[in-house]
Order: structure tokens, then sequence, then C-alpha cells
């Protein structure tokens, strides 16, 4: 093992004993060097490394913290690591989010806002039934979003947020190349609308699995 894994995964078996806690001050840094067997150079590198995936926050002339941990802050690392993302992958994204959104869609149907119902109603009908692609799929990505942030599961919507963004470019060549690409979207997002509406957990998965598969099915011909 590299010195510096060495170091990260010592910081990190303090974090998970509870050692060090969200919130908390690392000592000073020859202090925990010491306690760790560390040299101060593989110390400091392994703290850049865990500052980068917001593990740890560095502040200058304050001293390094852990961060709250909390999931969507970690997270936000996947959206980096996605954004490396090779256009031959682009159906592996699909594939995921198939599994992970229409789960969250259902859980939505159980504690969407009627509030939250009615703007999705207004977004819908302020695209109008011939909407630009552009405005299409910027609709589309918003639609997903706030379905998925209904859903109450902060982790789902971090996932889910970091993966739409391989899927888009897939979305707007559909909608520019597939004669009833738009049609088809308006017509599922108000299936879905119409699921949550009824609280029909079951119909809202059904439709929005219906509606991610049909454009992986697209993409997966097409290429």
């Amino acid at each position: 093992m590299a010195v510096t894994d060495e170091a990260i995964e010592k910081i990190k078996g303090m974090i998970v004993s509870g050692a060090l806690a969200p919130g908390d001050r690392l000592p000073k840094e020859s202090e925990l060097a010491a306690e760790l067997g560390l040299s101060r150079n593989s110390l400091r590198e392994a703290v850049r490394a865990l500052s980068l995936i917001r593990i740890l926050d560095v502040r200058q002339g304050d001293g390094t913290y852990v961060t709250s941990l909390d999931p969507q802050l970690l997270l936000e690392a996947l959206s980096f690591v996605v954004d490396f993302h090779r256009d031959d992958t682009v159906l592996e994204f699909f594939a995921v989010r198939r599994i992970l959104e229409p789960a969250a869609t259902a859980m939505a149907a159980l504690r969407i806002e009627e509030e939250e119902l009615d703007a999705l109603g207004a977004q819908l009908d302020a695209l109008g039934p011939e909407p630009s692609v552009e405005a299409l799929v910027a609709g589309d990505l918003e639609f997903h979003r706030r379905i998925v942030r209904s859903s109450g599961n902060t982790v789902l919507c971090s996932l889910l947020d970091g993966l739409s963004g391989p899927t888009t470019r897939a979305r707007v060549w559909r909608g520019l190349t597939q004669e009833d690409a738009v049609s088809r979207t308006l017509h599922e997002h108000r299936a879905i609308l119409a699921a949550l509406r009824d609280r029909d957990a079951e119909a809202a998965r059904s439709w929005a699995t219906v509606h991610i598969a049909s454009v992986e099915h697209w993409l997966r011909s097409t290429l």
C-alpha cells in the first residue's frame, strides 16, 4: 500500500471508529503524525486528498475539521467523476438511472405535496404542446429533479442529480432526430404526474420506467 493510501486509511479509521466525529477538529499535524506513525508529508497528502472528496475541511489559519459527512455533500464528488465519462458508457448511466429513478418516483407518490404537484402541472403547461428540443430537455431535467427531491431521500437525489449530466446530450440528440420524441416525452410526463396525483406508487414506478427505458432503447438501437 502506498504511504499516502495508508495515511488515508488511518484517518478514515479514526472517523469510522468515532475517534473523530463530524465537526471535530483534527489534532495538530505533528501530533497526529506521531499518533498514527506517519510522516508529516504523507499525512499532509492524505489530508489534501480527503479534503477534495469533502471528508475534511481545511480552514486556513484555523485548522482541519471533519465535515458534516452529509451524504449529499460527499456525493458531490460523484458529479466530478461523472463529468469524465466517455460516450460509450452513456448506456450504463441510463441503466443505473432506470434502476434508481422509478424507485424514487414511487417513493415520491406517497410523499409529494399538493403544491408541488400543482407546480409540476404548471411547468408542463408552460412548455406547451410543441416546445423546442432545448426547452423540453431543460424542462425534463427539472421535472425529474423535483420529483426525486420529493422522495425525501437525499442520497437518491444526489446520485440521480450526478447521473443526469451524461444523459443530457443523448436526450437532446433523440429530440432532434426521433420524429415523435417531443410528443412522447410530454405524454409520459403527464402520465407520471397523473400517477403522482393519484398517489399510485406502482403506476408512478411503471411510467417512470417506461419513460427512461424508451430513451435508453432508442439510444441502444441508434448506437
